[in-house]
């Protein structure tokens, strides 16, 4: 049988293939520590299941309309008003099934054969490929890690092309956990007011900042920005929602139209209870979500100081988000049993089958000489983890 020759342009997701080793080696009996998925580790906070519940027992387990129901955007409008002071209205919102169908739904709707669309380095892993599969591809906007890898509005002015379509802005972000702060934002918009590009802010770890208070959002800093722009999020990781699929985009009514008719043909509504719940996660009680970032917060400061304690490894502290991507180069060129490690991601295959600790290679996230750690775990794990990680680090040839 021949496949399409879209696949020839995507490959699959660095994430999902360590998430899928982890869960092969557990199968076979082997304790596996898991820094490799993006996923919170606490459970879905009880007001929020028991919503489902109660969509169980009223029977609300049919067709939704296709953009969500009208509780769901009813509450997706509240949060918006609530902690990044937008209005917006239902015509302006659209649910999908999670944060990437919500990207990939939009990038479908957006772009097409020869557009560019600016991807700040490091990026998370998938937009490159999906915006391959709508047609487009994606100009990376490399940053510095001695620069905390934050854009500078340099960068973003010089990348700027005859065929640039749009920027993403993922803030905080994932892999580095970069969060810009207001000034820096400032310093963006003034480049974006001056362009025509689109923006599509990723917004799904805006929950998760450290060392003080959320910034204003780019659309609060520039209003005129908002006949351009794309608010993306997602209930999965604020609320410990992973599995519940729902993420959520505010636009303009015209973007907002074209996504649902894609929608439409592609999955419908999101799944009914599911969004019983995300109501009520965004419309109802916040005080579930504190603690869940004070522990990431714990977590964080407990990775970032023992990882630099390892010979050879060099990591920055992030600023949100619940990932580190420390600088392993000085372990590249060393070699193993299984071979020499040539990048991040030859480091990542020798610690999973060496010391039985999953992260994930930085090549597809653009820094081949990065990997990435989730802290997504109890700091107990995470001390285990980093024991094993300098162990098996000190037992490479050349170390």
């Amino acid at each position: 049988m021949t496949l399409s020759s879209r696949m020839q342009k995507i490959k699959p997701s660095a994430t999902m293939a360590v998430t899928e080793a982890s869960a092969a080696l557990r199968a076979q009996g082997i304790q596996v520590i898991d820094f490799g998925a993006g996923e919170p580790d606490f459970s879905t906070p009880e007001h929020i299941c028991n919503a489902a519940t109660r969509a169980v027992a009223a029977g609300a387990t049919k067709y939704t309309p296709v953009g969500g129901t009208a509780a769901l955007k009813k509450a997706i409008i509240a949060k918006l008003e609530r902690d990044n002071g937008l209005a917006y209205t239902p015509a302006e919102v659209i649910a999908s099934c999670g944060g990437k169908h919500s990207l990939f739904v939009a990038f479908h709707a957006l772009f097409g054969e020869g557009d560019e669309v600016l991807v700040p380095a490091p990026f998370w892993v998938s937009y490159p490929d999906m915006l391959a599969l709508a047609g487009a591809s994606a100009r990376i906007v490399t940053t510095r890690e001695e620069d905390g890898f934050k854009m500078t509005p340099a960068q973003l002015e010089g990348a700027i092309g005859p065929r640039t379509r749009a920027l993403i802005l993922n803030s905080p972000s994932n892999p580095a956990g970069v969060a810009y702060d207001e000034a820096e934002l400032e310093a963006l918009a003034s480049v974006l007011v001056a362009s025509n590009l689109t923006v599509i802010t990723d917004d799904v770890y805006e929950m998760m900042v450290y060392g003080g208070a959320r910034p204003r959002h780019l659309l609060q800093i520039a209003p005129s920005l908002r006949p351009r722009t794309l608010v993306v999020n997602s209930v999965s990781k604020t609320y410990a929602m992973t599995g519940w699929r729902v993420g959520y985009t505010a636009a303009p009514k015209e973007v907002v139209s074209a996504m649902s008719t894609l929608q439409g043909q592609m999955t419908s509504n999101p799944s009914a209870v599911a969004q019983a719940a995300a109501a009520e996660a965004l419309g109802g009680s916040q005080e579930c979500v504190p603690p869940m970032m004070r522990e990431f917060g714990k977590r964080r400061d407990f990775i970032v100081e023992r990882l630099n304690r390892i010979a050879g490894v060099r990591c920055l502290e992030p600023q949100g988000a619940f990932y580190v991507f420390p600088n392993v180069g000085a372990h590249l060129g060393k070699t193993w049993s299984g071979g020499r490690i040539e990048n991040g991601d030859h480091l990542a295959l020798y610690l999973l089958k060496e010391a039985n600790v999953a992260v994930v290679g930085g090549t597809d996230f653009g820094y081949p000489d990065h990997v990435r750690i989730s802290y997504a775990t109890s700091i107990e794990t995470l001390a285990e983890g980093a024991d094993r990680i300098e162990a098996a680090l000190g037992r490479l040839s050349g170390s």
